[in-house]
């Protein structure tokens, strides 16, 4: 049993009226210990389940990322390019009621020149939805089994590659199955969205439910100097704007006093209300995306430019909303990211 630890957990784990909150330094401490499993396993599920009861602050979260980012492998800094370097951090639990957006997404901006992240692990608790992994795999894109410099050279060649966690960061896929025994998503869902695993300078994309949760990432990214961020409150919690109504993104604006902008995305104002799309099965996905990838019209294909001319917009390709998303539609139907997915799939070969 580890005494550091044990006093760490004492303090956020003391109840109503006596809990505190760690420093930056101690949560990086705990954070260590849970990683590299100098904690007990006792330890580390007591830790997850009251951290979560007590809730979590934005320098506890900055203390953690501390050292995710020192116990992982990073992607190492492309040469400067015409548009920022993009992370999108999706929940890992995966989708279980709506189509997701952003892996065409992604692929779109990568059409354009925008280099893309994107990381994720397997199925995982308490949601067992489909995880990223699975849909690039259902779209012919195999991210497992490759090794960091493959991930590398894949990223310097196309401009695009996934990270997959369980394989690239092994220490922290093994503290998944403490989600599947406390029954809870721990405070470390958070955290995943705002981990980046690449070394340079980028904008991170993240996708939010409440809004506690967006003002604890603005503390940590304050803390931790991230000053090109969007935060998405989302489809499910992920990057993914909403069709049935507006979608509320926080944006940054490094060169303001706040530091940021809200922005209210509504699709009435642009012609493209609608249902959210439903997610029926993996292999109706699938096929949903092939037809989308075709340039075909369909509700998803819809989806996809409201989504895609926004972060086009976002990213700095396009000047404003409205000329991101007829560029949206132009790259979809005339077939350059189907194009850019087959170069992927190629160059993974």
């Amino acid at each position: 049993m580890s005494n550091q630890f044990r006093e760490l957990l004492k303090k956020v784990g003391s109840g109503q009226h006596t809990k505190k909150d760690l420093t930056r330094s101690e949560a990086a401490i705990a954070a260590g210990m849970m990683l590299t499993q100098e904690a007990t396993p006792a330890q580390i599920g007591a830790f997850l389940i009251a951290h979560r009861i007590k809730r979590p602050t934005g320098i506890e979260l900055a203390g953690m990322l501390d050292s995710y980012d020192e116990l992982s492998h990073k992607l190492q800094p492309l040469p400067p390019s015409l548009y920022p370097v993009v992370v999108f951090g999706i929940p890992y639990d995966g989708r279980s009621r709506t189509a997701p957006l952003t892996p065409i997404t992604a692929l779109l901006l990568a059409a354009t020149g925008v280099n893309v992240i994107l990381h994720g692990g397997d199925i995982m608790p308490t949601k067992y939805g489909i995880p990223l992994v699975a849909i690039w795999r259902g779209l012919g894109l195999e991210f497992a089994h490759r090794n960091a410099s493959q991930l590398q050279t894949l990223l310097e060649q196309t401009g695009f590659t996934f990270v997959h966690i369980s394989e690239q960061f092994p220490l922290a896929a093994a503290l998944v199955p403490y989600r599947d025994q406390i029954g809870k998503r721990p405070p470390l869902a958070t955290l995943e969205l705002m981990w980046s695993p690449y070394a340079g300078s980028h904008h991170l994309i993240a996708g939010y439910v409440h809004p506690p949760t967006e003002a604890m990432m603005k503390v940590a990214f304050a803390e931790r100097g991230q000053r090109d961020y969007t935060l998405v409150k989302g489809l499910e919690g992920s990057c993914d704007l909403r069709l049935s109504q507006t979608t509320i993104v926080v944006a940054s604006q490094p060169d303001s006093e706040a530091g940021f902008k809200y922005l209210k995305l509504n699709p009435h104002d642009y012609g493209f209300a609608g249902k959210d799309v439903a997610l029926e099965s993996e292999q109706e996905l699938f096929a949903q995306l092939e037809t989308v990838l075709a340039g075909k019209p369909s509700e998803l294909f819809r989806a996809i430019v409201w989504n895609s001319g926004f972060y086009l917009w976002r990213c700095g390709v396009c000047d404003d909303f409205a000329v991101g998303l007829q560029r949206a539609e132009e790259l979809l139907v005339g077939g350059a990211v189907a194009a850019k997915r087959d170069e992927i799939r190629a160059a993974i070969r």
